[in-house]
């Protein structure tokens, strides 16, 4: 069974506090980009919330930006420095969290060594792997330049068991887990009548269209049925015109996204770089099981009742079609963004002191202190 999925229903975290505190998070990922980054960031800043705590966040949109190369869709603040020191001294934080390893992220590691603050990082997305894919850089390079970001950091929080164990071959230190929660009010099973006239069984896709996730791995398999892509990326225009007996939904949001997830039969996670895969967990909720390579990110969240795990991906996705969507549902119930924002908010370090974490097994969820408000509004 899956480790996590049995563990965090049952975390209970207490860590004292006063009063109400701040907590500054600084991303280079953050709205009108719609990926795994952004919906943990926000969703745990509300859990937060609800403990009457503060986040606010620093994110590109505060800054002048230029599009990233190969990818224009996401922008990257433009040097940031003396800005972004006056937005966290105006937010006057408690803690601060940089989550990402951008321009932004960089910039706040500056700020915080220069004036010896605790920090903690993240490591949401495997760059060296996602650099390797699109400029051939080798991975040692890679490893060497986001191993030296992430070595100040007092707790580098990773979302998975297997993702700790690559990152400390790498020699990575201060590793701490933190796991991923799904919406379980938002994601759930219904009627597949969305789209009658796609032929069953549905095989689906919901992500970014980028190199990265290798969607061309999926989307050449020779399977029964209909292929169904929801998402918007770069690879949009090259993956419609080399497949066309494919169905592109677009960039789906709301219900509408729920409706597409529900439509398929089979979810297909063909990425092997991700760090977790949020929609996997999205996609068991509305009772999909998950046809995937084994590799980090499934071999965390899926269990043989739920996911079909195979470097045969086709031999993975016949294989999910004999798995019960009532299990899928039932395993996404193990994955709460209160558990999550819990373990973020233990994972924390403050500038007055280190809280001690009391951590027992058993009785009801309880997230802890800290949380969410609305992000920094400094424009000057």
């Amino acid at each position: 069974m899956n480790e996590l999925a049995n563990a965090l229903p049952s975390i209970v975290e207490n860590v004292p506090a006063d009063r109400p505190l701040r907590i500054l998070v600084v991303t280079d990922a953050w709205y009108p980009q719609v990926n795994g980054v952004v919906r943990t960031l926000d969703t745990v800043a509300r859990e937060a919330s609800l403990l009457g705590h503060t986040v606010g966040f620093v994110s590109p949109d505060l800054f002048r930006t230029v599009p990233t190369p190969t990818y224009p869709e996401i922008r990257l603040a433009l040097l940031p420095g003396r800005r972004l020191a006056r937005l966290i001294e105006s937010f006057a934080p408690d803690a601060i969290h940089i989550a990402t390893e951008g321009p932004l992220g960089w910039s706040a590691r500056r700020y915080c060594m220069k004036r010896g603050l605790p920090f903690t990082t993240a490591y949401h997305t495997r760059f060296p792997e996602y650099v390797r894919a699109r400029f051939r850089v080798p991975l040692a390079v890679s490893y060497g330049v986001v191993r030296r970001f992430h070595r100040p950091s007092r707790g580098l929080m990773v979302a998975t068991h297997s993702i700790r164990q690559e990152l400390t071959r790498w020699r990575f230190t201060n590793i701490r887990q933190w796991s991923r929660g799904v919406d379980l009010e938002r994601f759930t099973p219904g009627d597949k009548d969305l789209l009658p006239h796609l032929p069953r069984p549905v095989f689906t896709y919901v992500g970014r269209l980028a190199v990265e996730k290798n969607i061309d791995a999926f989307l050449a398999l020779d399977l029964p049925g209909s292929k169904l892509v929801v998402g918007d990326g770069p690879e949009m225009a090259r993956l419609k015109a080399a497949y066309p007996k494919v169905h592109f939904a677009g960039a789906r949001h709301g219900e509408e996204l729920t409706a597409h997830f529900r439509a398929g039969d089979v979810f297909v996670f063909p990425s092997r770089t991700d760090t977790f895969g949020l929609v996997m967990l999205e996609a068991l909720a509305c009772g999909l099981p998950v046809a995937a390579y084994p590799v980090p990110g499934p071999i965390d969240i899926l269990s043989p009742s739920v996911g079909a795990m195979d470097e045969d991906l086709a031999a993975a996705c016949r294989r999910a079609l004999t798995l019960d969507p009532a299990a899928c549902r039932d395993h996404a119930l193990g994955f709460t963004w209160a558990a999550t924002a819990s373990l973020f908010l233990r994972n924390l370090v403050f500038f007055e002191q280190e809280w001690p974490a009391e951590t027992r097994i058993g009785g009801r969820q309880v997230a802890i202190p800290h949380a969410a408000a609305p992000a920094i509004t400094d424009r000057r």
